[in-house]
């Protein structure tokens, strides 16, 4: 099934976060790709007119004081990617030029994952990934790279969050009074119960835990736990939980990347906030509804949603 939004982000488009790997050490750093730039900085990164290594290199350009990433964390980072194909090379994305920073969540590719986890938050760090540490002989033809192509990261790393990270702030209210009944224990999915009456023709969306950082706006990358039920029968379809990370994505984008009762209904939102959602289908999935997710056309969706952060523009 899949989830609330289909991403279009690009590291996801480029295929990066489908290899699997266990973390191990490195060799340093090829010391013929230079990068220069601080941390948050756009990286100027210099590869020569040279074939690359066959060896995973990995240098970290600067330290950071943070917590260390550890293998079941996900994080928020920015990336520039370039593709080396024998003594060439092309950028491949840079969310430093989009200013539009990524979650990494799940499993990377085996070389990426070596060289990141262990790292501490507010690092900066090079790896250059040969083909077996990467995409493998078969390349990513969806994406352009070959079997002989290597990769070329820059990445920053922001914040880190636990696979059971939830919000923050003070309690305000449960719901209920017509709305569903929420109920928690903190880093645990949140419980909703279905109120017996018909559910509210519009979008709802009411905060339930106030958090004390700044409001969500519009383009920033917005990095959530969240749990999605059927108002009509109750059923969970949907929760960040039990995939085991957060979700991330770009709030308020063109064209939208979540239903829009999220975009509407979260920006403003502050961050560390627990929201619940109720959103008819003209906000939800539209007359069409969901099939996959057992959505039908007419099914108004509740959803708990935990602002954990919010990047970016």
């Amino acid at each position: 099934m899949r989830r609330i939004a289909v991403l279009v982000l690009p590291l996801l488009a480029l295929g990066l976060l489908v290899g699997c790997g266990s973390a191990t050490s490195t060799s340093a750093a090829n010391p013929a790709v230079s990068v220069t730039g601080g941390f948050g900085q756009d990286p100027v990164i210099k590869i020569p007119a040279a074939k690359a290594g066959s060896k995973l290199a990995v240098k970290t350009l600067v330290q950071g004081t943070g917590p260390v990433l550890q293998k079941t964390d996900a994080f928020v980072g920015n990336y520039a990617i370039y593709v080396w194909s024998g003594t060439s090379h092309k950028l491949a994305q840079s969310s430093f030029k989009t200013k539009t920073p990524t979650l990494f969540a799940g499993q990377l590719l085996p070389g990426l994952e070596k060289a990141l986890l262990g790292q501490k938050i507010g690092s900066r760090v090079l790896a250059v990934i040969p083909p077996k540490e990467g995409f493998g002989a078969s390349g990513n033809p969806q994406a352009g790279i070959r079997g002989t192509d290597t990769l070329v990261f820059v990445v920053d790393l922001i914040k880190n969050f636990a696979s059971n990270a939830s919000a923050t702030g003070h309690q305000v209210s449960n719901g209920g009074h017509g709305l569903p009944t929420v109920t928690a224990t903190p880093g645990k999915a949140p419980v909703i119960k279905m109120p017996s009456g018909k559910p509210p023709s519009g979008l709802v969306s009411k905060v339930l835990v106030k958090g004390s950082g700044p409001a969500v706006t519009k383009g920033q990358t917005l990095v959530v736990q969240y749990v999605g039920a059927i108002w009509a029968t109750g059923k969970v379809f949907d929760a960040s939980w039990t995939h085991g990370q957060p979700f991330g994505f770009p709030i308020g984008a063109t064209p939208s990347q979540v239903i829009p009762g999220w975009d509407k209904g979260l920006i403003g939102q502050t961050v560390g906030s627990r929201v619940l959602l109720v959103v008819p289908p003209a906000d939800g999935y539209g007359k069409t509804g969901n099939s996959q997710a057992g959505i039908k056309g007419t099914d108004t969706l509740v959803f708990v949603v935990d602002i954990l952060g919010a990047f970016g523009s």
